[in-house]
């Protein structure tokens, strides 16, 4: 199948993506004491294209993204620098995404590693980590909900006879 920039897939994928960041920054406005800006990386890893109108991708990205996040907050309580904490979040990111047969969506779970892991502003926090994990689920049910909104609409449309 070609693919062309301007098909009605790209275009809805586009809507969908547009409609998940409104969403997510509408929560990042509405609660400004979170970090919950991370929730539109997470979910615009999350959505994807519906070349064969399969939740299975999503799925996949949403189970690596909890992944690297529970993974991030692992290595967050290791008593080591930020650097070999990351270094080993990058391996076992790796291995547990390749265990549980999810390799294709390894760089959503590495994202959200990174999401949860690294924190800029003096010492790390718990609070910071679990609020960014918080962010990344946030992201993952806003794709999965336009994800199933949007298929259920497609075949709802589907059904209609054109007049």
């Amino acid at each position: 199948m070609k693919r062309q920039l301007f098909n009605p897939i790209f275009l809805l994928y586009i809507i969908k993506c547009l409609i998940g960041t409104i969403i997510c920054h509408g929560f990042y406005k509405a609660f400004p004491q979170y970090y919950l800006s991370w929730s539109i990386v997470s979910l615009l890893l999350v959505l994807a294209p519906d070349w064969d109108n399969s939740i299975t991708l999503p799925i996949a990205r949403i189970k690596a993204n909890i992944t690297g996040a529970l993974l991030g907050l692992f290595c967050f309580t290791l008593p080591l620098s930020q650097l070999t904490q990351l270094c080993i979040g990058v391996v076992l990111t790796i291995a547990v995404c390749t265990i549980l047969r999810i390799p294709t969506s390894t760089r959503s779970a590495l994202a959200a590693l990174v999401i949860v892991l690294l924190q800029e502003m003096g010492k790390p926090m718990w609070s910071y980590a679990l609020q960014r994990i918080a962010a990344v689920l946030l992201g993952c049910l806003v794709g999965l909900a336009l994800t199933l909104s949007f298929q259920y609409g497609e075949r709802l449309l589907a059904k209609k006879p054109l007049s």
